[in-house]
């Protein structure tokens, strides 16, 4: 059975940084591309990165290209979103996802994605 385990959210201030990690187990990934997404509260699920387990390959939304880094440790079965100089409006609870074998296209569309976590809250305050 696939688990997808966030954590490292909490209440962060503007400039700071913050690291939150998916600790995923159940199979094997290397087929897989791995997810960060967002969701504010009264808003869509929205695509943060992406990256490929096997080749390590990544992509970003623009709102997070520069700030953000996503990373996995193979070893640990972990995925890692590195988040620098957060601001207000990346509140939102993060959620890791796993998809397989998604084309580069679909890698921003949850929808497209098999498993999920539950989520991890992240508040940034100004």
């Amino acid at each position: 059975q696939v688990q997808l385990v966030e954590s490292g959210g909490g209440l962060v201030q503007t400039g700071g940084s913050l690291r939150l990690s998916c600790a995923a187990s159940g199979r094997t990934f290397s087929s897989y591309t791995m997810g960060w997404f967002r969701q504010a509260p009264g808003k869509e699920r929205e695509f943060v990165a992406s990256i490929l387990w096997s080749g390590g390959s990544t992509s970003y939304a623009d709102s997070a290209s520069g700030r953000f880094t996503i990373s996995r440790d193979k070893a640990e079965s972990t995925v890692y979103l590195q988040m620098e100089s957060p601001r207000p409006e990346d509140t939102a609870v993060y959620y890791c996802a796993a998809g397989l074998l998604l084309a580069t296209l679909y890698e921003g569309y949850p929808r497209h994605y098999d498993y999920w976590g539950q989520g991890t809250q992240v508040t940034v305050s100004s």
